[in-house]
């Protein structure tokens, strides 16, 4: 199972057919013998049909990932959600797709070609089609609107002052950007009426010999922007910021502008923008070039048919900091011309959807007289207007092409930064917030690079044509989770439910649903009934619509509660209800208590409900440069509970029970945590899993008094025993490693007083000089030092260590692994052999000192050798089995 498992998740093999078949051979496999076993249900007729598996639901679906895996492995998948824009998305992936599989397109190019029907496998016949209508929409497009997106002219002037443009000496090129300063008045009233710039940073290209900055040159009372190539002054790279916070310096007095100034300016209307620089499509090569008074007229000239003047609600500052700027509408977040642009391209999918409903038509009408000649006049079947007819089909194509100018806002906004690095403009949505920018880049939507509308729309088809699976079909609706009733029989249930207050669901999503509102409200008028998206009932604990503190946490409990209901009530009764739930313990600190609203509410609900926690799973879902999330609400791993119907006669505890029952269950559950490799970064998330699991078996915890313990309460307990039981593992090491960690949790690896040291080693049963000996402190003139990774000889075996310690097995390993990779840290650890996993703990135990003294920088590498420790074992194994030679 884990060895399909570890194939599955490999991006390569999401269309692996043998694999995908292996694994649904397995749940197929399992299902038969669940319904074995459950022969004697009272109901097993309906529930227990081995040839007809439970359906899957995810009934809080947003992005729609669980429910397409789901299909994926041949389960039929229903997927709910609130939000429109998470139910579009869900129908693009899970229910649109096979409902047309294996059909050829029916665009004329795709006709002419000689292909067959068995040339169109699975989604990529629509994906053709998709493709076709979507580069008809961008010429119809550029015909209209491509004079707003000129060439550019490489000048002789811009040759005479830049030797590198010679050999483009009056041509016209293509632009790929423009990037643009935000402006305000400035603050001096010698140049009162001068629009300085607010720019965080002047550097164009970083790339090595293909520096490029802007230079702002004073010139008659006002200024221009140059482009200057070759490394940039330091100046160059705070452009005219002052500091971390939104302060900058006027550049034509110095005088300084704080950020009163600067918000007072905005929300009266009063900032503005100035082009700096132009970025052209050059041989092979970005061209930087100065702004020209020709482009600046041509981004200005633009006057957009419709703007999307839906106010943005007020008490978004935290979400949308560009409130706070005098940004007031959805419109705000766009400038003239690219308002333009993007009601351009929603317009046009309406008129590409009924070119492909025509041709559609076209193609129906040749199948019918095709199937008349061969059956000699009898049962010719009118045309189908639904279901997979040549209207469905064509609004299908519509759903697309409307995702993808949806797609296209995401960097056609003046909210978007140029990346100096890649050189090329980056997205909006980094993040779920959108941040204030000074200085921003827009793309050319007709460049052919990032930001064309075609560009969006092929890397989108890609996902039809080789990601999307359509052997089984899949449902996706608008329904409240707290209400709705699933399929007839019972189903499957796994989610991941909304994070307390952790994202601003519908406020943001506006930003995306204004577009597709206007591209495709025809198309699916139900789903876009609405000026905006729905928020009064989104699960979500928002202070502002429900008075403050108190209201939010109400209205997520009880809504929590009634949807954690729903799933007991409507969930299969052999399989438990899974939910991802990946918010980060600790939030805030309550005198010395650990506290976390989120968790807290979230697990009452749960219980509440009925559910006890069967199981915990740990599972890796964040990317790799997001492993440690310290002092945020990022997690490496994503916590699973499995969570069953609490029995009726489920028994009471004492409070006292309750804690021996923890400290006899959790010290196995945190070792068996600890060998599945999960991060320090995540130890004390995995373990509520463990701990939840003793606290939910009872119906309910008593204190002396009578008092019942609540989930806070018992959060805290798991907490502390969690604590105990890692101090605990400290028995099992020498006493050299046990004066190292007292010193590291005081020191670290700064150098304290020789008599202190000393004193320590008395009490741990060792002694300096024997420190020293050991190869891990270095001494001398009164003063000690923990010795650095970095500093450990390169060359160390601990076979022959005469004086080995668990702490340098440690450092080492972190040393080797920093500086070789896995495979040569398998080798030390082979090494090392049965004193392996007593390493192991000590890395947790470190981490988690450097944890609770909020030291993330010397946190990592323990957190990094933890969560390599599975494969640097396996390597190890491997090498021991003779199966690796070694170099």
């Amino acid at each position: 199972m884990f060895g399909i498992l570890r194939e599955l998740v490999k991006w390569e093999n999401t269309t692996n057919g043998v694999l995908l078949e292996a694994a649904r051979g397995e749940i197929r496999e399992s299902w038969r013998r669940t319904c074995a076993d459950n022969s004697d249900h009272p109901r097993a007729a309906e529930l227990f049909d081995p040839e007809r598996m439970p359906a899957f639901h995810d009934p809080f679906a947003g992005g729609g990932a669980i429910p397409l895996e789901a299909q994926r492995l041949g389960l039929e998948a229903h997927a709910s959600d609130l939000n429109p824009v998470a139910v579009l998305i869900n129908k693009a992936m899970i229910e649109i797709p096979p409902k047309f599989t294996d059909r050829p397109p029916v665009n004329p190019d795709s006709r002419k070609a000689a292909l067959t029907a068995k040339d169109w496998k699975g989604a990529a016949g629509l994906a053709e089609d998709v493709r076709f209508y979507g580069q008809w929409m961008r010429d119809q497009a550029e015909r209209r609107i491509g004079h707003l997106y000129p060439k550019v002219r490489v000048t002789a002037e811009m040759t005479a002052k830049r030797p590198d443009l010679e050999r483009y000496a009056g041509r016209e090129l293509t632009v790929i950007a423009w990037l643009w300063a935000r402006t305000v008045r400035s603050p001096n009233p010698a140049f009162a009426d001068v629009e300085v710039p607010l720019v965080s940073n002047f550097v164009l290209s970083k790339k090595k010999g293909k520096e490029v900055f802007v230079e702002p040159v004073l010139e008659d009372e006002n200024y221009r922007f140059a482009v200057r190539t070759g490394p940039p002054p330091g100046s160059a790279r705070s452009g005219t910021k002052i500091g971390r916070g939104a302060s900058f310096r006027c550049v034509m007095s110095d005088t300084p502008m704080s950020p009163g100034y600067i918000k007072a300016e905005s929300m009266a209307g009063r900032m503005g923008a100035r082009l700096m620089a132009i970025v052209a499509d050059g041989d092979r090569q970005r061209i930087y070039l100065p702004p020209s008074a020709k482009q600046e007229q041509a981004a200005q000239s633009a006057v957009p048919a419709w703007r999307p003047d839906e106010p943005m609600n007020p008490d978004t500052t935290n979400l949308v900091s560009g409130r706070g700027y005098g940004f007031f509408t959805w419109a705000d977040l766009f400038t003239e011309r690219q308002l333009t642009a993007l009601t351009t391209f929603a317009d046009l999918v309406g008129e590409a959807r009924e070119k492909a409903h025509q041709d559609a038509i076209t193609v129906e009408r040749e199948r019918e007289r095709e199937r008349e000649r061969e059956t000699g006049g009898v049962d010719i079947r009118p045309l189908r207007e639904s279901g997979s007819g040549p209207a469905a089909y064509a609004d299908a194509i519509g759903v697309y092409l409307g995702v993808a100018l949806s797609r296209l806002a995401d960097i056609c906004n003046e909210f978007c930064l140029w990346e100096t690095t890649k050189t090329q403009v980056r997205h909006l949505f980094t993040r779920q917030a959108i941040a204030m920018t000074w200085d921003f880049g827009e793309t050319n939507v007709f460049g052919k690079s990032a930001g064309d509308y075609y560009v969006s729309l092929h890397n989108m088809s890609k996902v039809l044509d080789r990601s999307i699976p359509v052997s089984q079909s899949g449902w996706a609706q608008q329904s409240d989770a707290r209400t709705q009733s699933t399929t007839p029989r019972r189903v499957v249930f796994s989610t991941d439910p909304p994070y307390y207050d952790n994202i601003g669901y519908a406020d943001l999503s506006d930003f995306f649903y204004i577009w597709l509102r206007r591209s495709l409200k025809d198309i699916l008028p139900h789903l876009f009934s609405t000026l905006v998206v729905p928020k009064s009932e989104e699960l979500v604990a928002s202070l502002d619509r429900h008075s403050g503190r108190d209201g939010a946490e109400r209205f997520f409990m009880a809504g929590m509660t009634e949807a954690m209901r729903r799933l007991a009530v409507e969930h299969h009764p052999a399989n438990p209800v899974t939910i991802y739930y990946a918010f980060k313990q600790s939030e805030t600190k309550e005198g010395l208590e650990t506290v976390s609203t989120g968790w807290e509410t979230f697990l009452e609900a749960v219980l509440e409900a009925g559910f006890g926690l069967s199981g915990t799973w740990p599972l890796r879902t964040e990317l790799g440069h997001r492993m440690i999330g310290m002092g945020t609400n990022a997690l490496a791993s994503s916590i699973i509970l499995a969570c069953r119907r609490r029995p009726a006669d489920a028994p009471t505890a004492t409070w006292r029970e309750f804690r021996d029952a923890l400290e006899r269950e959790l010290p196995q559950a945190l070792t068996d945590l600890q060998k599945a490799g999960i991060a320090p970064v995540d130890m004390a998330q995995a373990a509520i899993g463990p701990g939840m699991a003793v606290f939910t078996r009872y119906a309910g915890v008593l204190y002396s008094t009578g008092q019942r313990m609540t989930v806070r309460e018992a959060l805290a307990v798991i907490n502390e025993v969690l604590d105990e039981t890692l101090a605990e593992q400290e028995g099992d090491l020498d006493s050299d490693t046990r004066w190292a960690v007292a010193w590291f949790t005081q020191h670290h690896f700064d150098d304290a007083d020789f008599g202190i040291a000393n004193t320590l080693a008395t009490a741990k049963n060792t002694s300096v000089e024997g420190l020293v000996e050991a190869g891990i402190l270095r001494a001398g003139r009164g003063r000690v030092r923990l010795l650095r990774p970095d500093e450990l000889p390169k060359y160390w075996d601990p076979t022959t260590d005469r004086r080995l310690t668990v702490w340098e097995m440690v450092h080492h390993l972190v040393r080797v692994l920093d500086a070789e990779g896995e495979l040569a840290a398998s080798q030390l650890l082979r090494k090392i052999g049965g004193q392996a996993e007593t390493a192991r703990s000590l890395a947790h135990l470190l981490y988690a000192v450097c944890d609770r003294q909020k030291r993330p920088a010397e946190a990592r590498p323990y957190n990094a050798l933890v969560r390599s420790w599975p494969e640097i074992a396996r390597l190890a194994r491997e090498e021991q089995g003779g199966r690796r030679t070694l170099l």
